[in-house]
């Protein structure tokens, strides 16, 4: 077995945040101190651990005393496990998922999806076609139904409201939540509120006192009615779930979907150049900063990519980049699935910037800047020879496709 560390992101997060419930007890144990007149003391009782035996044990390999052996950079926790082993009743949440993922909007529709469930009742969270999710449990979801084959794939509405009616007809859920957006959740849900003959509550807000708060008049008006069966929830209608783990037991339809016969074919994705892509909607950002010494080899490997390129404020102000390709606080905030900086050492104005960026990789030739720190994956080495690289990549793997369709 191996006995490498891994990196828990959020432990981390929390050992720094003081106004988190679990901010104490992600503390390292002080063994040793300095008193008032300057003589370090030492805390007997911390040090060294207790066996699987109940026998006190010494570590002597200096990784508790602060050595050069320290395995402790490393913070696990383990969240509580929220169990609903009988549900008295389910609240069904039908994310966009988009890329195959859940959304910052999804996790906080899952939020609000807890909040409606209590103690009593179970999240069931309805996923169409394959996906690459593989936080269901840390998100709030007790029971996951994944509704697979081809019928569900690409844009189909029809197929996916008979789905949905035949989840109803089984778990018969006292609400249903979609997101209300752009992405699909918008459309699906009104769709099957006519299926139900339910008259949704739109763009909510938020859930207070068994009412349903939704914007209308173009934003600038609040309209509360009773909670609605069906809602479609904008937003940060409630905080997302962070402190417990949900079970995400897989269940299946007893009966199969109904197939309709749809009037509306799929005829892919179109094709869009990433360049017009605004930088605040871009999924895949590949940007450049002033470790980037070949500028004509970066928008070669963004090309080959397909990403949107950006910038840091060095790269702007040296006239490499337009100054609507900045990314940071003083630019643009994004929100990309994926974010690769290269040459970026990570001012602190750009480490805002790209906060809310899912999956981040740093290029750079600086193990111990703040990127690096920042990254989820980190590539230490000269830019032009790592992009070089990542090109022939994308070549071999795009030739092998073809191969491989022919």
């Amino acid at each position: 077995m191996s006995d490498i560390i891994r990196r828990d992101p959020r432990a981390e997060w929390i050992a720094r945040n003081r106004l988190h419930p679990l901010h104490a007890a992600m503390q390292p144990t002080q063994h040793s101190w300095m008193g008032p007149n300057g003589i370090i003391r030492k805390n007997p009782h911390g040090i060294g651990f207790i066996g699987p035996n109940g026998i006190k044990r010494i570590d002597r390999s200096g990784a508790q005393q602060g050595g050069a052996v320290k395995r402790s950079a490393a913070v696990e926790v383990q969240l509580p496990l929220h169990q609903v082993p009988a549900p008295a009743f389910y609240i069904s949440v039908v994310p966009d998922m988009v890329g195959g993922r859940l959304s910052s909007h999804d996790r906080d529709l899952l939020g609000l999806a807890h909040q409606l469930a209590g103690s009593d009742g179970a999240v069931l969270a309805v996923v169409f076609g394959e996906h690459k999710e593989n936080a269901f449990a840390t998100a709030g979801v007790d029971r996951l139904l994944v509704l697979e084959g081809e019928a569900f794939s690409g844009y189909a509405p029809e197929q996916r409201i008979q789905g949905l009616r035949a989840v109803d007809n089984q778990f018969n859920p006292r609400h249903w939540l979609l997101p209300d957006s752009r992405s699909g959740g918008g459309e699906l849900g009104r769709r099957f509120a006519a299926a139900l003959g339910e008259r949704p509550a739109t763009r909510v807000w938020q859930v207070k006192d068994q009412e349903c708060i939704g914007r209308a008049g173009a934003g600038l008006q609040d309209l509360a009615r009773p909670v609605a069966r069906l809602i479609l929830a904008s937003a940060e209608c409630a905080e997302p779930v962070s402190e417990t783990r949900h079970e995400a037991l897989p269940v299946e339809l007893s009966t199969p979907v109904a197939r309709s016969l749809s009037r509306i074919e799929d005829l892919g994705a179109v094709a869009v150049d990433p360049a017009a892509i605004p930088m605040a909607e871009a999924e895949f950002i590949f940007s450049g900063g002033n470790g980037v010494k070949d500028w004509e080899l970066f928008h070669k490997t963004a090309a080959a990519l397909g990403a949107t390129e950006g910038a840091s404020r060095v790269a702007v102000d040296d006239g490499f980049m337009a100054r609507d390709r900045q990314v940071g606080a003083s630019g643009t905030w994004v929100t990309a699935r994926v974010y690769v900086a290269v040459g970026i050492s990570g001012a602190i104005q750009h480490l805002q910037g790209i906060g809310a960026c899912d999956k981040v990789v740093a290029i750079n030739l600086d193990p111990g800047c703040d990127m690096i720190k920042r990254a989820d994956l980190s590539v230490i080495g000269e830019s032009a020879e790592i992009l070089q690289a990542l090109i022939a990549a994308v070549e071999a793997y795009r030739n092998e496709a073809k191969r491989d369709a022919a």
